[in-house]
């Protein structure tokens, strides 16, 4: 049995094929970068002016409890993270630092530590949402009325959209030490 040649003009329609499809899957992949670099950079294009640190170091003068946020937590990465001092006052949570950016931060009172999504999830229903969290650089946010801090020990930031942890922190009542 003899094989059937393969003319000139198949040739040049297999070749086209190629291209095309080489065409489609760069020009997918372009798109694929843009659209995770469009999730990444939009939340620091739309964030508000980080807090003026005199505004935060005053909070962090009238707080109760004081914590730390730490990059070395199990669920923290080059992308999600936290660092910085976490001040609670009677009114206000202050934090004077840096977190990672992204969309959609909410800072969370928590009464047990967290430092994974899986507790996060797990301890979820027993948390208190304080509020957005929209500037990456020093942040405040108001305490909801009726929330006490002292029932709480820990604070987190969680990224509702992707349901990511970000951070977290332990507090403790302040003392003239601190």
């Amino acid at each position: 049995m003899r094989e059937s040649p393969i003319t000139n003009d198949m040739r040049t329609v297999l070749d086209m094929t190629k291209r095309m499809i080489t065409l489609f899957a760069s020009h997918l992949v372009a798109v694929g970068v843009g659209f995770a670099a469009g999730i990444y950079a939009l939340p620091i294009l739309i964030a508000p002016p980080a807090p003026d640190p005199v505004i935060i170091a005053q909070a962090s003068e009238n707080s109760d409890f004081v914590g730390e946020f730490s990059r070395d937590r199990k669920d923290s990465d080059a992308l999600h993270y936290g660092e910085g001092e976490l001040s609670i006052g009677p009114d206000t949570i202050s934090f004077s630092g840096k977190l990672s950016p992204g969309p959609d931060f909410r800072l969370y009172l928590s009464p047990e530590f967290v430092e994974t999504k899986a507790d996060f999830l797990r301890l979820k229903s027993t948390m208190v949402q304080v509020g957005d969290v929209k500037t990456f650089e020093n942040f405040i946010v108001n305490l909801p009325g009726g929330v006490d801090p002292s029932d709480y020990n820990s604070a987190i930031v969680w990224c509702e959209s992707f349901e990511q942890y970000i951070t977290s922190g332990r507090y403790s009542r302040k003392t003239n030490d601190t």
